[in-house]
């Protein structure tokens, strides 16, 4: 028989360390790595025992392991966003599936999304008030929906009011329920599960009047995912089914909503607390550069994960992850959040410094905020430009006012770690003749 090996970990109750991951994740995790190491075993609500690591050379071999050795973290979205979105799907199945979903987020395709993201951030920034305090983040939150609504579902009229009308509360009302039974029997409106039921047949009879309205036109002249997934052929030749794509597109949007608006949440807090990086990126977005602003959406994700942990489930009795032997059905959680704070992978990591990453691309190992291995986020070039193009948008448009008050703390909203306060902006509009004369108004989309 094979001995199973765990790392050392605290001894609580697990409903005590439940409250720690509920009150204090971060606070937590720090304080234990302090005392056990760079993993330890933690007994919590949801998962059971769980190893937590932060070894980059133990996160890689976890990454890349066999879909026969780790599979998903259980219980996972896929239990809310159906049976077919990658969330869900295991082995070959999600190999084949995740195949035909990258492409669209690359090149071409890409690129071809820039303007309705850079419309979407002049149309709701029109809004903002000037030398007064707001939140970024509900803004952000409005931003990124309308534009994966738009680019992704290829939305608009009708459909795209009910989908943005309905889909924020579906999706949160959804994330509350992941660790609750999901009943044999379908008791309709008076069970939670029946609610978001019947939400979610509202949302496939959405989908399906936009394939109807996308296989009416010629789809070589579209550049939404919805389109693209249309023409997606499986291997044997057959098409996806209306099913899987309101599966999938449901996934896109979760996985990139939320959590790219709260990292603009906090690109917004991390440079009013930098005047001088503030000014330098003002100049660059002026000057057409993008380097700098490229870095400095790398170092928000590095010190401001929304995201900080990624997990993994053990498939396989006596798994050798490391220094470690993990029995079947063992969760093993990825700190991301510690890993970004290890000193032997960046320097002085507690300061906020954009500069370590000019000219230099990340290991894909080290900093995770996207995860890790097969299943990355198959979105996260997609996320990536759009931050760009709303922060370059934001510092074409406005003067973000540097402050010296203290950073927000970290205030968990169940998907992602947001700024407590919502990323404070005080803005000043720019006249005119101020501007880069490339943002200057054509069509009614820009002032």
């Amino acid at each position: 028989m094979t001995t199973m090996t765990l790392p050392p970990g605290p001894s609580l109750p697990r409903f005590a360390q439940g409250a720690v991951v509920l009150t204090a994740r971060l606070r937590g995790m720090r304080r234990m790595r302090a005392r056990y190491g760079d993993a330890f075993t933690v007994n919590v609500p949801i998962f059971g025992r769980a190893v937590v690591i932060s070894d980059p050379d133990e996160a890689k071999q976890l990454f890349t392991a066999s879909t026969d050795l780790v599979e998903n973290v259980r219980p996972n979205l896929g239990r809310v966003l159906g049976p077919g979105s990658l969330f869900a799907l295991t082995g070959e199945e999600h190999r084949e599936q995740r195949r035909l979903l990258v492409p669209p987020f690359h090149g071409r395709r890409l690129a071809a999304h820039e303007r309705t993201i850079e419309d979407e951030t002049v149309r709701e920034t029109a809004t903002w008030p000037e030398d007064r305090a707001f939140p970024a983040l509900p803004s952000m939150l409005r931003i990124t929906l309308n534009a994966i609504l738009r680019a992704v579902f290829g939305a608009d009229g009708d459909e795209l009011a009910d989908l943005r009308e309905m889909l924020p509360a579906w999706v949160a009302y959804g994330s509350r329920l992941l660790v609750l039974p999901i009943p044999k029997t379908d008791l309709g409106r008076w069970s939670p599960w029946g609610r978001l039921w019947i939400a979610r047949r509202r949302y496939d009879a959405i989908v399906d009047r936009l394939i109807d309205k996308a296989a009416a036109e010629d789809l070589d002249r579209r550049d939404d995912v919805l389109a693209l997934l249309l023409q997606s052929r499986y291997d044997d030749g057959s098409p996806m089914s209306r099913a899987q794509i309101a599966d999938h597109l449901l996934s896109l949007l979760v996985a990139g909503h939320e959590t790219t608006a709260t990292t603009l949440a906090w690109a917004i807090e991390r440079l009013r607390r930098h005047p001088a990086l503030l000014r330098d990126l003002a100049e660059e977005a002026d000057a057409g550069g993008g380097a700098l602003r490229e870095a400095t959406i790398t170092e928000v994700q590095r010190t401001r994960p929304v995201i900080d942990v990624v997990g993994r489930h053990v498939t396989a009795d006596g798994y050798r992850l490391g220094r470690w032997t993990l029995p079947e059905g063992c969760t093993v959680l990825v700190a991301v959040a510690l890993m970004h704070e290890d000193e032997a992978l960046f320097p002085d990591p507690l300061t906020f410094d954009p500069s370590r990453f000019l000219g230099v691309r990340p290991d894909l190992y080290q900093w995770i905020p996207f995860g890790g291995g097969r299943r990355r986020c198959p979105g996260a070039a997609f996320a990536t430009m759009e931050m760009n193009v709303v922060l370059r948008t934001v510092l074409r448009h406005f003067t973000l006012m540097p402050t010296t008050e203290p950073g927000e703390r970290r205030h968990s909203r169940g998907v992602a770690n947001a700024p407590a306060k919502g990323g404070v902006a005080v803005v000043r509009r720019r006249s005119p003749e101020a501007m880069p004369p490339s943002t200057i108004g054509t069509a009614g989309a820009r002032p």
